[in-house]
């Protein structure tokens, strides 16, 4: 069974465009996150938000702190790639991952429970072939499963 996957990095700005328009930003002072997710056919709103918290909670920004302790803003971006099995072949398969139907409302959950638990949160648009600009501080990256 896959699980719910959201890739984390802390950053010290992201942005995301798309036909060359930024779409989402954060300048965080001094850190924020980059939350990649990736749904999969076995996930559902709940899980949604309790990954919304888990995130919320996790304790990667300077000082063992947490996004919930210092206000971090959240960059939320869907990433069905996550799900890619390359066991056979050089050509990634991407069956893991929930079609857009199944996964754009639990995308959007996701961010909307981030932003119910006192988040900023900006989004990419799902779907769209967008242009993702980080500055990873540490680096720092951490992959959430649930």
């Amino acid at each position: 069974m896959d699980r719910m996957r959201v890739l984390v990095q802390r950053v010290t700005s992201a942005r995301v465009t798309v036909d060359g328009d930024v779409v989402g930003a954060i300048n965080p002072a001094p850190q924020g996150l980059l939350a990649l997710v990736g749904v999969t056919h076995d996930d559902d709103a709940a899980k949604a938000r309790r990954m919304a918290e888990k995130l919320w909670q996790l304790r990667i920004l300077d000082g063992e702190k947490s996004a919930s302790d210092v206000a971090a803003p959240i960059l939320v971006i869907s990433q069905f790639t996550l799900y890619a099995n390359t066991d056979k072949g050089r050509r990634p398969s991407w069956n893991a991952a929930a079609r857009g139907p199944v996964a754009e409302p639990l995308v959007d959950e996701f961010a909307d429970a981030l932003t119910r638990l006192g988040a900023v949160v900006q989004t990419g648009v799902f779907g769209a072939h967008m242009q993702v600009e980080l500055v990873n501080d540490g680096p720092v990256t951490v992959l959430l499963e649930l």
